[in-house]
């Protein structure tokens, strides 16, 4: 591993409860050893990972991504019915989503008004509602 992980990844791996294995501590590096939110996609990742100098196969990106959202560490949100991002803000806000560039962004939650949702079926609740903004340049 070319870069140091400190004890900000292993806490964050810890509070889900996940054995911080080094190709763990290596992703949850690039996704939180910042400090910052970011919006990354398996293969960003994946990138990100390779140009660290780390070896990690596309599979094990996957995968783990998949792990850190069962945990609750990341927000998964789809895109096009089959384009995966995943959000270290957990937290529930909608999006901006540019359609050239296919890049994914916070929206201001502040600005969004949801007044009503409709019922949901017998023998269900809503857990979550995605709020996607697609945008295109004018």
């Amino acid at each position: 591993m070319t870069h140091s992980v400190t004890l900000l990844e292993e806490t964050w791996l810890a509070s889900a409860g996940l054995r911080p294995t080094r190709q763990r501590l290596s992703l949850a590096h690039l996704l939180v050893g910042d400090g910052e939110h970011r919006h990354v996609t398996a293969e960003s990742l994946y990138e990100a990972s390779r140009d660290s100098g780390e070896k990690v196969s596309l599979a094990t990106v996957y995968n783990t991504l998949r792990v850190f959202s069962e945990a609750g560490l990341l927000r998964e949100i789809t895109v096009n019915g089959a384009r995966s991002y995943f959000d270290t803000n957990v937290s529930n806000h909608p999006h901006f989503f540019w359609e050239d560039s296919e890049e994914l962004m916070d929206a201001p939650a502040d600005e969004l008004e949801i007044a009503r949702l409709p019922d949901a079926p017998d023998g269900a609740e809503i857990s979550k509602v995605d709020v996607v903004i697609r945008l295109r340049r004018s």
